[in-house]
């Protein structure tokens, strides 16, 4: 019976003593309010010759207006 009970006083002293070190820990709750915020969706153009999807910000502008994917595209351009 006293051994239970030095049993029990050892698993209580060894919570107690895991849940104050997980609270001093540095950065224990920082990296989960430090994470950075999602990135905003990007608006999505089709290239007019092969109807490739990429951002707009990547695309070359046609001299008609059109958008291409790259200056191969855009030199094959019909004006």
């Amino acid at each position: 019976m006293k051994y239970l009970v030095v049993v029990v006083i050892l698993l209580v002293v060894y919570l107690l003593w895991r849940s104050k070190r997980a609270d001093t820990r540095p950065g224990a709750d920082a990296s989960a309010a430090a994470a950075p915020p999602a990135a905003l969706p990007l608006d999505m153009v089709r290239c007019e010759v092969c109807s490739l999807h990429l951002p707009r910000s990547e695309a070359l502008p046609g001299a008609n207006g059109n958008l291409y994917c790259s200056q191969e595209h855009r030199l094959t351009e019909k004006t």
